[in-house]
Protein backbone atom coordinates (compact mmCIF):
# COMPACT_ATOMS: atom_id res chain seq x y z
CA UNK A 1 0.00 0.00 0.00
CA UNK A 2 2.83 2.44 0.83
CA UNK A 3 4.00 1.87 -2.81
CA UNK A 4 0.84 2.58 -4.17
CA UNK A 5 0.78 5.70 -1.88
CA UNK A 6 4.04 6.69 -2.80
CA UNK A 7 3.17 6.58 -6.79
CA UNK A 8 0.22 8.14 -6.34
CA UNK A 9 1.90 11.12 -4.46
CA UNK A 10 4.48 11.18 -6.79
CA UNK A 11 2.21 11.32 -9.93
CA UNK A 12 0.44 13.86 -7.87
CA UNK A 13 3.44 16.42 -7.26
CA UNK A 14 4.48 16.11 -11.21
CA UNK A 15 0.58 16.98 -12.47
CA UNK A 16 0.60 19.75 -10.04
CA UNK A 17 3.91 21.14 -11.18
CA UNK A 18 2.69 20.67 -15.01
CA UNK A 19 -0.29 22.48 -13.91
CA UNK A 20 1.27 25.03 -12.06
CA UNK A 21 3.38 26.03 -15.63
CA UNK A 22 0.41 26.10 -17.48
CA UNK A 23 -1.89 27.66 -15.23
CA UNK A 24 0.26 29.75 -13.32
CA UNK A 25 2.24 31.23 -15.89
CA UNK A 26 2.25 30.62 -19.87
CA UNK A 27 -1.74 29.80 -20.32
CA UNK A 28 -2.72 33.33 -18.59
CA UNK A 29 -0.37 35.02 -20.80
CA UNK A 30 -1.23 33.58 -23.94
CA UNK A 31 -4.89 33.92 -23.47
CA UNK A 32 -5.09 37.37 -22.21
CA UNK A 33 -2.42 37.78 -25.23
CA UNK A 34 -4.27 36.26 -28.52
CA UNK A 35 -7.64 38.54 -26.34
CA UNK A 36 -6.15 41.62 -26.67
CA UNK A 37 -4.27 40.82 -29.94
CA UNK A 38 -8.12 39.53 -31.58
CA UNK A 39 -9.68 42.53 -29.85
CA UNK A 40 -7.47 45.51 -30.86
CA UNK A 41 -7.23 43.61 -34.89
CA UNK A 42 -10.94 42.94 -34.44
CA UNK A 43 -11.70 46.77 -33.57
CA UNK A 44 -13.51 45.93 -30.57
CA UNK A 45 -16.07 44.66 -32.04
CA UNK A 46 -17.34 43.01 -29.09
CA UNK A 47 -18.57 46.49 -28.54
CA UNK A 48 -18.96 48.05 -32.05
CA UNK A 49 -21.66 45.08 -32.73
CA UNK A 50 -22.89 44.17 -29.39
CA UNK A 51 -26.34 45.26 -30.70
CA UNK A 52 -26.22 43.35 -33.73
CA UNK A 53 -25.01 40.16 -31.76
CA UNK A 54 -28.08 40.38 -29.75
CA UNK A 55 -30.19 40.92 -33.06
CA UNK A 56 -28.13 37.49 -34.42
CA UNK A 57 -28.94 35.60 -31.34
CA UNK A 58 -32.83 36.23 -31.12
CA UNK A 59 -33.38 35.44 -34.79
CA UNK A 60 -31.65 31.97 -35.22
CA UNK A 61 -34.12 31.02 -32.23
CA UNK A 62 -35.86 27.99 -34.47
CA UNK A 63 -34.32 25.30 -37.30
CA UNK A 64 -36.61 22.86 -38.56
CA UNK A 65 -33.63 20.98 -40.37
CA UNK A 66 -30.75 20.86 -37.40
CA UNK A 67 -29.84 22.65 -34.37
CA UNK A 68 -30.50 26.42 -33.99
CA UNK A 69 -28.17 29.14 -33.28
CA UNK A 70 -30.23 29.59 -29.99
CA UNK A 71 -30.17 25.73 -29.55
CA UNK A 72 -25.93 25.82 -30.16
CA UNK A 73 -25.91 28.97 -27.48
CA UNK A 74 -27.64 27.21 -25.16
CA UNK A 75 -25.37 24.34 -25.46
CA UNK A 76 -22.84 26.34 -25.27
CA UNK A 77 -24.28 28.38 -21.83
CA UNK A 78 -24.93 24.82 -20.43
CA UNK A 79 -21.34 23.40 -20.30
CA UNK A 80 -19.94 26.96 -19.12
CA UNK A 81 -22.07 27.68 -16.45
CA UNK A 82 -21.71 25.36 -13.79
CA UNK A 83 -19.97 25.25 -10.22
CA UNK A 84 -17.41 27.39 -11.26
CA UNK A 85 -20.03 30.36 -11.31
CA UNK A 86 -20.83 30.19 -7.80
CA UNK A 87 -17.63 28.20 -6.02
CA UNK A 88 -14.98 29.86 -8.62
CA UNK A 89 -16.38 33.38 -7.49
CA UNK A 90 -16.27 32.81 -4.27
CA UNK A 91 -12.35 31.34 -4.05
CA UNK A 92 -11.74 34.57 -6.51
CA UNK A 93 -13.09 37.09 -3.82
CA UNK A 94 -11.52 34.64 -0.89
CA UNK A 95 -7.93 34.71 -2.43
CA UNK A 96 -7.84 37.93 -4.93
CA UNK A 97 -10.07 40.14 -3.07
CA UNK A 98 -13.11 42.45 -4.57
CA UNK A 99 -10.81 43.71 -7.31
CA UNK A 100 -10.82 39.85 -8.88
CA UNK A 101 -13.82 40.71 -10.13
CA UNK A 102 -13.08 43.42 -12.10
CA UNK A 103 -10.47 41.31 -13.61
CA UNK A 104 -12.94 39.02 -14.37
CA UNK A 105 -14.66 41.58 -16.21
CA UNK A 106 -11.51 42.57 -18.08
CA UNK A 107 -10.63 39.08 -19.36
CA UNK A 108 -14.24 38.65 -20.41
CA UNK A 109 -14.36 41.14 -22.13
CA UNK A 110 -11.21 40.26 -24.40
CA UNK A 111 -12.39 36.49 -24.20
CA UNK A 112 -15.41 37.80 -26.16
CA UNK A 113 -12.66 38.23 -29.04
CA UNK A 114 -11.10 34.93 -28.70
CA UNK A 115 -14.71 33.09 -28.74
CA UNK A 116 -15.82 34.54 -32.02
CA UNK A 117 -12.97 34.36 -34.00
CA UNK A 118 -12.61 30.20 -32.89
CA UNK A 119 -16.24 30.17 -33.53
CA UNK A 120 -15.95 31.35 -36.81
CA UNK A 121 -13.22 29.27 -37.90
CA UNK A 122 -15.41 26.52 -36.42
CA UNK A 123 -18.23 27.48 -38.96
CA UNK A 124 -15.89 28.03 -41.79
CA UNK A 125 -14.35 24.40 -41.20
CA UNK A 126 -17.18 22.64 -40.48
CA UNK A 127 -18.66 19.29 -42.42
CA UNK A 128 -21.61 16.96 -41.85
CA UNK A 129 -21.48 13.31 -40.66
CA UNK A 130 -22.84 9.83 -41.57
CA UNK A 131 -26.45 11.68 -39.92
CA UNK A 132 -26.28 14.48 -42.05
CA UNK A 133 -25.30 16.64 -38.48
CA UNK A 134 -22.77 19.20 -39.15
CA UNK A 135 -19.51 18.68 -36.90
CA UNK A 136 -16.76 20.74 -36.28
CA UNK A 137 -14.13 22.74 -33.67
CA UNK A 138 -10.82 22.61 -33.14
CA UNK A 139 -9.77 19.35 -34.33
CA UNK A 140 -11.77 20.24 -38.02
CA UNK A 141 -9.88 23.69 -38.44
CA UNK A 142 -6.41 22.04 -37.53
CA UNK A 143 -7.06 19.58 -39.93
CA UNK A 144 -8.43 21.45 -42.86
CA UNK A 145 -7.00 24.54 -42.06
CA UNK A 146 -3.67 23.99 -41.68
CA UNK A 147 -3.21 20.51 -42.69
CA UNK A 148 -2.48 18.92 -39.46
CA UNK A 149 -4.47 16.07 -38.69
CA UNK A 150 -2.24 14.92 -35.82
CA UNK A 151 -2.45 17.95 -34.05
CA UNK A 152 -6.09 18.02 -34.49
CA UNK A 153 -6.22 14.37 -32.91
CA UNK A 154 -3.78 15.33 -29.63
CA UNK A 155 -6.56 18.22 -29.23
CA UNK A 156 -9.55 15.80 -29.39
CA UNK A 157 -7.61 13.22 -27.27
CA UNK A 158 -7.33 15.97 -24.33
CA UNK A 159 -10.65 17.23 -25.12
CA UNK A 160 -12.20 13.55 -24.56
CA UNK A 161 -10.26 12.92 -21.21
CA UNK A 162 -11.37 16.27 -19.91
CA UNK A 163 -14.35 17.15 -20.84
CA UNK A 164 -15.57 13.81 -22.12
CA UNK A 165 -14.48 12.01 -18.98
CA UNK A 166 -13.23 13.51 -15.65
CA UNK A 167 -15.27 17.06 -15.99
CA UNK A 168 -18.13 14.81 -16.07
CA UNK A 169 -17.70 12.93 -13.29
CA UNK A 170 -16.39 16.27 -11.12
CA UNK A 171 -19.92 17.06 -12.00
CA UNK A 172 -21.45 14.15 -10.99
CA UNK A 173 -19.81 14.31 -7.70
CA UNK A 174 -20.60 17.51 -6.74
CA UNK A 175 -24.54 17.31 -7.15
CA UNK A 176 -24.12 13.57 -4.80
CA UNK A 177 -22.07 15.78 -2.64
CA UNK A 178 -24.21 18.72 -2.33
CA UNK A 179 -27.28 16.48 -1.58
CA UNK A 180 -26.13 14.36 0.93
CA UNK A 181 -24.45 17.50 3.17
CA UNK A 182 -27.74 19.16 2.94
CA UNK A 183 -30.45 16.36 3.20
CA UNK A 184 -28.65 13.01 3.72
CA UNK A 185 -29.64 11.71 0.20
CA UNK A 186 -27.51 8.65 -0.28
CA UNK A 187 -24.65 9.14 -2.56
CA UNK A 188 -24.80 5.48 -4.73
CA UNK A 189 -28.73 6.19 -5.35
CA UNK A 190 -28.17 9.78 -6.59
CA UNK A 191 -25.58 8.27 -8.63
CA UNK A 192 -28.00 5.80 -10.19
CA UNK A 193 -30.27 8.44 -11.08
CA UNK A 194 -27.96 10.77 -12.07
CA UNK A 195 -26.53 7.76 -14.77
CA UNK A 196 -30.37 7.30 -15.59
CA UNK A 197 -30.85 11.19 -16.59
CA UNK A 198 -27.90 11.28 -18.71
CA UNK A 199 -28.49 8.54 -20.20
CA UNK A 200 -31.18 9.70 -21.42
CA UNK A 201 -30.20 12.38 -23.27
CA UNK A 202 -26.96 11.23 -24.64
CA UNK A 203 -27.93 8.42 -26.00
CA UNK A 204 -30.02 10.83 -28.32
CA UNK A 205 -27.27 12.62 -29.18
CA UNK A 206 -26.30 16.25 -30.05
CA UNK A 207 -29.67 17.31 -31.18
CA UNK A 208 -31.50 16.27 -28.14
CA UNK A 209 -29.04 17.16 -26.08
CA UNK A 210 -29.34 21.03 -28.02
CA UNK A 211 -32.77 20.94 -27.29
CA UNK A 212 -32.52 19.80 -23.80
CA UNK A 213 -29.85 22.52 -23.16
CA UNK A 214 -32.60 25.19 -24.95
CA UNK A 215 -35.34 24.47 -21.74
CA UNK A 216 -32.67 24.08 -19.09
CA UNK A 217 -30.69 26.98 -19.33
CA UNK A 218 -33.40 29.53 -19.37
CA UNK A 219 -34.57 28.20 -16.24
CA UNK A 220 -31.46 28.01 -14.32
CA UNK A 221 -30.33 31.24 -15.24
CA UNK A 222 -33.31 33.39 -14.85
CA UNK A 223 -33.90 31.46 -11.33
CA UNK A 224 -30.26 32.77 -10.50
CA UNK A 225 -30.42 36.02 -11.66
CA UNK A 226 -33.86 36.56 -9.70
CA UNK A 227 -32.58 35.66 -6.27
CA UNK A 228 -29.47 37.49 -7.09
CA UNK A 229 -31.42 40.51 -7.90
CA UNK A 230 -33.71 40.62 -4.81
CA UNK A 231 -30.28 40.74 -2.89
CA UNK A 232 -29.00 43.02 -5.00
CA UNK A 233 -32.33 45.37 -4.05
CA UNK A 234 -32.27 44.22 -0.37
CA UNK A 235 -28.96 45.65 -0.02
CA UNK A 236 -29.26 48.86 -3.06
CA UNK A 237 -28.38 51.49 -0.65
CA UNK A 238 -25.01 49.35 -0.14
CA UNK A 239 -24.06 48.91 -4.16
CA UNK A 240 -22.32 52.06 -4.78
CA UNK A 241 -20.20 51.39 -2.06
CA UNK A 242 -19.27 47.73 -3.66
CA UNK A 243 -18.81 48.54 -6.88
CA UNK A 244 -16.26 51.18 -5.58
CA UNK A 245 -14.49 48.64 -3.81
CA UNK A 246 -14.18 46.43 -6.97
CA UNK A 247 -12.46 49.20 -8.67
CA UNK A 248 -10.42 50.35 -5.94
CA UNK A 249 -9.09 46.98 -4.82
CA UNK A 250 -8.49 46.26 -8.56
CA UNK A 251 -5.56 49.00 -8.94
CA UNK A 252 -4.56 48.86 -4.99
CA UNK A 253 -6.28 51.74 -4.17
CA UNK A 254 -8.10 50.65 -1.26
CA UNK A 255 -4.51 49.01 -0.13
CA UNK A 256 -2.27 52.08 -1.12
CA UNK A 257 -2.12 53.32 2.67
CA UNK A 258 -0.75 49.75 3.80
CA UNK A 259 2.25 49.48 1.41
CA UNK A 260 0.66 46.44 0.12
CA UNK A 261 -0.11 47.24 -3.31
CA UNK A 262 2.10 45.47 -5.83
CA UNK A 263 0.77 42.25 -3.57
CA UNK A 264 -2.57 43.48 -3.81
CA UNK A 265 -2.80 43.80 -7.45
CA UNK A 266 -1.39 40.78 -8.35
CA UNK A 267 -3.41 38.63 -6.30
CA UNK A 268 -6.67 40.25 -7.60
CA UNK A 269 -5.21 40.08 -11.12
CA UNK A 270 -4.33 36.39 -11.20
CA UNK A 271 -7.09 35.20 -9.09
CA UNK A 272 -9.58 37.04 -11.36
CA UNK A 273 -8.30 36.13 -14.85
CA UNK A 274 -7.64 32.77 -13.79
CA UNK A 275 -11.52 32.22 -12.58
CA UNK A 276 -12.51 33.90 -15.47
CA UNK A 277 -10.83 31.73 -17.69
CA UNK A 278 -11.76 28.27 -16.10
CA UNK A 279 -15.64 29.75 -16.18
CA UNK A 280 -16.09 31.19 -19.80
CA UNK A 281 -13.39 28.89 -21.55
CA UNK A 282 -12.99 31.23 -24.12
CA UNK A 283 -9.95 30.37 -26.53
CA UNK A 284 -9.81 27.31 -24.87
CA UNK A 285 -11.40 25.27 -28.14
CA UNK A 286 -14.07 23.37 -25.82
CA UNK A 287 -17.25 26.04 -27.20
CA UNK A 288 -16.12 25.95 -30.81
CA UNK A 289 -17.43 22.03 -30.99
CA UNK A 290 -20.62 23.02 -30.54
CA UNK A 291 -20.83 26.56 -32.36
CA UNK A 292 -20.15 24.40 -35.57
CA UNK A 293 -23.52 22.54 -35.36
CA UNK A 294 -25.82 25.35 -36.06
CA UNK A 295 -27.99 25.17 -38.60
CA UNK A 296 -29.49 25.89 -41.27
CA UNK A 297 -28.81 29.87 -40.23
CA UNK A 298 -26.00 31.07 -40.37
CA UNK A 299 -25.39 31.73 -43.83
CA UNK A 300 -22.36 33.25 -43.15
CA UNK A 301 -19.33 31.39 -40.74
CA UNK A 302 -19.19 35.06 -38.51
CA UNK A 303 -22.79 34.66 -37.26
CA UNK A 304 -21.96 32.18 -34.91
CA UNK A 305 -19.42 34.18 -33.95
CA UNK A 306 -21.62 36.66 -32.84
CA UNK A 307 -23.56 34.24 -30.20
CA UNK A 308 -20.75 32.67 -28.99
CA UNK A 309 -19.00 35.95 -28.11
CA UNK A 310 -22.50 36.75 -26.45
CA UNK A 311 -22.10 33.36 -24.37
CA UNK A 312 -19.19 34.59 -22.94
CA UNK A 313 -20.40 37.79 -21.63
CA UNK A 314 -23.56 36.50 -20.42
CA UNK A 315 -21.08 34.06 -18.51
CA UNK A 316 -19.15 36.21 -16.62
CA UNK A 317 -20.33 39.70 -16.84
CA UNK A 318 -23.60 38.77 -15.78
CA UNK A 319 -23.93 35.14 -14.03
CA UNK A 320 -20.19 35.15 -12.01
CA UNK A 321 -21.48 39.15 -11.49
CA UNK A 322 -24.14 38.03 -9.78
CA UNK A 323 -23.01 35.46 -7.42
CA UNK A 324 -20.18 38.26 -5.97
CA UNK A 325 -22.95 40.60 -6.00
CA UNK A 326 -24.82 38.13 -3.65
CA UNK A 327 -21.62 37.70 -1.52
CA UNK A 328 -20.40 40.62 -0.95
CA UNK A 329 -23.33 42.92 -0.45
CA UNK A 330 -24.30 40.43 2.36
CA UNK A 331 -21.31 41.42 4.47
CA UNK A 332 -20.28 37.37 5.08
CA UNK A 333 -17.08 37.61 4.03
CA UNK A 334 -15.84 40.51 6.87
CA UNK A 335 -17.47 37.28 9.63
CA UNK A 336 -14.94 35.53 11.55
CA UNK A 337 -17.02 32.35 10.47
CA UNK A 338 -16.86 32.87 7.08
CA UNK A 339 -16.89 29.65 5.00
CA UNK A 340 -14.98 29.35 2.18
CA UNK A 341 -15.61 28.31 -1.89
CA UNK A 342 -19.75 27.53 -2.47
CA UNK A 343 -20.43 27.54 0.91
CA UNK A 344 -19.68 31.42 1.33
CA UNK A 345 -22.56 31.43 -1.50
CA UNK A 346 -24.78 29.93 0.53
CA UNK A 347 -24.11 31.71 3.95
CA UNK A 348 -24.49 34.91 1.68
CA UNK A 349 -27.67 33.78 0.74
CA UNK A 350 -29.12 32.77 4.26
CA UNK A 351 -28.25 35.44 5.74
CA UNK A 352 -29.86 37.59 3.71
CA UNK A 353 -32.91 35.32 2.42
CA UNK A 354 -33.35 32.34 5.25
CA UNK A 355 -33.08 28.85 5.42
CA UNK A 356 -35.43 27.84 2.19
CA UNK A 357 -31.56 29.06 0.10
CA UNK A 358 -30.53 25.64 0.67
CA UNK A 359 -33.09 24.08 -1.12
CA UNK A 360 -32.85 26.74 -3.83
CA UNK A 361 -28.68 26.07 -3.61
CA UNK A 362 -29.60 22.35 -4.23
CA UNK A 363 -32.25 23.31 -7.16
CA UNK A 364 -28.90 25.37 -8.51
CA UNK A 365 -26.07 22.73 -8.25
CA UNK A 366 -28.52 20.21 -9.95
CA UNK A 367 -28.93 22.12 -13.21
CA UNK A 368 -26.11 23.69 -13.52
CA UNK A 369 -24.12 20.42 -12.99
CA UNK A 370 -26.27 18.05 -15.12
CA UNK A 371 -26.32 20.41 -17.99
CA UNK A 372 -23.18 20.65 -17.85
CA UNK A 373 -22.87 16.68 -18.01
CA UNK A 374 -24.52 16.73 -20.81
CA UNK A 375 -23.31 19.72 -22.95
CA UNK A 376 -19.59 18.36 -22.15
CA UNK A 377 -20.21 14.82 -24.03
CA UNK A 378 -21.50 16.66 -26.70
CA UNK A 379 -18.16 18.12 -26.92
CA UNK A 380 -16.62 14.60 -26.35
CA UNK A 381 -19.01 13.09 -29.51
CA UNK A 382 -18.14 15.43 -31.98
CA UNK A 383 -14.10 15.31 -31.05
CA UNK A 384 -14.59 10.57 -31.12
CA UNK A 385 -16.45 11.45 -34.23
CA UNK A 386 -13.58 13.02 -36.08
CA UNK A 387 -11.25 10.29 -34.19
CA UNK A 388 -13.34 7.63 -36.61
CA UNK A 389 -13.69 10.01 -39.37
CA UNK A 390 -16.84 10.93 -39.16
CA UNK A 391 -18.97 7.89 -38.35
CA UNK A 392 -20.09 5.98 -35.24
CA UNK A 393 -17.69 3.72 -34.84
CA UNK A 394 -17.31 2.94 -31.01
CA UNK A 395 -20.07 5.76 -30.26
CA UNK A 396 -21.98 3.56 -28.12
CA UNK A 397 -19.00 2.10 -26.12
CA UNK A 398 -17.19 5.43 -25.40
CA UNK A 399 -21.16 6.92 -24.18
CA UNK A 400 -21.45 4.05 -21.88
CA UNK A 401 -17.77 5.18 -20.70
CA UNK A 402 -18.86 8.58 -19.96
CA UNK A 403 -22.03 7.22 -17.76
CA UNK A 404 -19.82 5.17 -15.74
CA UNK A 405 -17.70 7.85 -15.07
CA UNK A 406 -20.53 9.89 -14.33
CA UNK A 407 -21.58 6.54 -11.47
CA UNK A 408 -17.81 6.81 -10.48
CA UNK A 409 -17.70 10.18 -9.90
CA UNK A 410 -21.26 10.31 -7.54
CA UNK A 411 -19.14 8.16 -5.29
CA UNK A 412 -15.87 8.81 -5.17
CA UNK A 413 -13.69 11.54 -5.31
CA UNK A 414 -9.77 11.04 -6.54
CA UNK A 415 -7.72 14.60 -6.60
CA UNK A 416 -5.39 13.19 -8.90
CA UNK A 417 -7.88 12.46 -11.36
CA UNK A 418 -9.17 16.27 -11.41
CA UNK A 419 -5.79 17.19 -11.47
CA UNK A 420 -5.20 15.06 -14.84
CA UNK A 421 -8.03 16.83 -15.88
CA UNK A 422 -6.72 20.50 -16.09
CA UNK A 423 -3.65 19.40 -17.05
CA UNK A 424 -5.67 17.93 -20.40
CA UNK A 425 -8.02 21.04 -20.37
CA UNK A 426 -4.52 22.94 -20.20
CA UNK A 427 -2.91 20.98 -23.05
CA UNK A 428 -5.99 21.26 -25.37
CA UNK A 429 -5.78 25.09 -24.80
CA UNK A 430 -2.48 25.75 -25.44
CA UNK A 431 -2.96 23.70 -28.80
CA UNK A 432 -5.97 25.56 -29.60
CA UNK A 433 -4.21 28.93 -29.43
CA UNK A 434 -1.46 27.78 -31.81
CA UNK A 435 -4.07 26.85 -34.50
CA UNK A 436 -6.24 30.17 -33.59
CA UNK A 437 -2.92 32.71 -34.65
CA UNK A 438 -1.59 30.75 -37.06
CA UNK A 439 -5.53 30.87 -38.63
CA UNK A 440 -6.13 34.67 -37.73
CA UNK A 441 -5.32 35.60 -40.86
CA UNK A 442 -8.66 33.65 -42.51
CA UNK A 443 -10.67 34.86 -39.61
CA UNK A 444 -10.13 38.67 -39.75
CA UNK A 445 -10.68 38.47 -43.80
CA UNK A 446 -13.76 36.41 -42.87
CA UNK A 447 -15.26 38.40 -40.47
CA UNK A 448 -14.43 41.83 -42.36
CA UNK A 449 -16.63 40.20 -45.76
CA UNK A 450 -19.55 39.61 -43.42
CA UNK A 451 -19.28 43.31 -41.58
CA UNK A 452 -18.89 44.91 -45.05
CA UNK A 453 -22.01 43.27 -46.76
CA UNK A 454 -23.85 44.28 -43.36
CA UNK A 455 -22.75 47.62 -43.71
CA UNK A 456 -24.32 47.68 -47.03
CA UNK A 457 -27.60 47.07 -45.40
CA UNK A 458 -27.12 43.04 -47.17
CA UNK A 459 -27.79 40.43 -45.07
CA UNK A 460 -24.43 38.80 -45.04
CA UNK A 461 -24.36 35.22 -47.40
CA UNK A 462 -21.02 33.44 -47.63
CA UNK A 463 -19.46 33.33 -50.92
CA UNK A 464 -16.54 30.92 -51.06
CA UNK A 465 -15.14 32.73 -54.24
CA UNK A 466 -14.10 35.27 -52.22
CA UNK A 467 -11.51 32.85 -50.60
CA UNK A 468 -8.99 31.49 -52.98
CA UNK A 469 -7.37 29.39 -49.84
CA UNK A 470 -11.39 27.76 -48.84
CA UNK A 471 -11.51 26.98 -53.12
CA UNK A 472 -10.73 22.94 -52.72
CA UNK A 473 -12.18 23.00 -49.08
CA UNK A 474 -15.30 20.72 -49.20
CA UNK A 475 -18.07 20.62 -46.38
CA UNK A 476 -20.83 22.82 -45.19
CA UNK A 477 -19.81 25.91 -47.89
CA UNK A 478 -19.17 24.35 -50.95
CA UNK A 479 -21.71 26.00 -53.26
CA UNK A 480 -23.68 22.96 -53.57
CA UNK A 481 -24.43 21.74 -50.08
CA UNK A 482 -25.22 25.65 -49.55
CA UNK A 483 -28.22 25.74 -52.68
CA UNK A 484 -29.06 22.58 -50.65
CA UNK A 485 -29.48 24.14 -47.00
CA UNK A 486 -31.31 27.35 -48.57
CA UNK A 487 -33.35 25.49 -50.42
CA UNK A 488 -34.76 23.07 -46.85
CA UNK A 489 -35.27 26.18 -44.76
Amino acid sequence: MSVLTSMNDGLMTVINAVNGVLWGQVLIYMLVGVGVYFTVRLGFIQIRQFKHAVGVLKRGKNSETGISSYQVFCTSMAARVGTGNMAGVAVALTVGGPGAIFWMWVIALFGMATAFVESTLAQVYKVKDVDGQYRGGPAYYMEKGLGQRWMGSLFSVFLIIAFGLVFNAVQANTITDALNHSFGFDETTMGIIIVIASAFFIMGGLTKIARASARIVPVMAVGYLAVAALVVVMNLSELPAALTLIVKSAFGWQEAAAGGVAYTISQAMQSGIARGLFSNEAGMGSAANIAASATPNPNHPASQGFVQMLGVFADTIVICTASAAMIMLSGVMDQPDAASGIGLLQQALTSELGGWTTYFMAAAIILFCFSSIIANYSYAETNIMFLNGNTKKGLFIFRLTVLGMVMFGSVASLPVVWSLADASMGMMALINIVALLLLSKLAFKVIKDYETQLKAGKIPEFDRSKFPELEELDGAWHPETMKEARAKS
